[in-house]
């Protein structure tokens, strides 16, 4: 065992809650880890149906940064296969989880690929919201016994990258895909849009 994978296991066992935690404490921690990811699709459903064009274009993007960041994952997740925690009998797990590989993390990827590309694209109060979220998802999972620290590293890392890749194309795509789901949206919800009870 290498000298990285020693920390990652003893920051682990720092974070992880020990037998004698609250039960209140493991609901709430659960309820964040599980949870709060449940907000991403209402954030960014909300800001394209009440956005204007330049949210709508901002919310795509983000969704795709998110969607090629959990691609990653999975290739990451195949290339180099690394079990979870309660795999290797390390410390104590509070939640049920598959036992697939712990890196990166999908949770926290999710939560810092919107987080970053509603910061970097000036939505900042939204971006700062999600990334501070994305810091208590990624602390309630270590903490809940089915990630590592580095786990969350690693899906920072994984989401700047998928926000670069996706950068550049969208600068001359961008809108124009933005325009044409927006056409699909003005057909599908035409009738709520012109009772006006959402933005065109």
């Amino acid at each position: 065992m290498n000298h990285i994978e020693t920390l990652n296991r003893a920051f682990f066992l720092k974070i992880n809650a020990g037998p004698g935690t609250a039960a209140w404490i493991i609901d709430r921690a659960a309820l964040v880890a599980d949870d709060l990811i449940y907000l991403i699709p209402v954030l960014l459903v909300g800001l394209w149906l009440w956005g204007r064009e330049g949210r709508r274009n901002l919310a795509l993007r983000a969704a795709l940064v998110a969607m090629l960041g959990i691609g990653l994952n999975q290739l990451i997740g195949l290339a180099w296969p690394h079990p979870r925690p309660f795999a290797i009998g390390l410390g104590h797990t509070w939640i049920a989880h598959a036992a697939d590989s712990s890196f990166p993390s999908d949770h926290m990827t999710v939560f810092s690929s919107i987080g970053i590309s509603l910061l970097l694209g000036g939505e900042v109060w939204f971006g700062v919201l999600t990334l501070a979220a994305a810091l208590c998802v990624g602390w309630a999972r270590v903490f809940l016994g089915v990630h590592y620290p580095l786990d969350m590293l690693g899906a920072i890392g994984v989401a700047l990258f998928a926000h670069a890749v996706i950068a550049r194309p969208w600068r001359s795509g961008g809108p124009r895909l933005t325009l044409f789901v927006e056409k699909i949206y003005w057909r599908l919800l035409a009738l709520p849009i012109q009772q006006g009870w959402l933005r065109r």
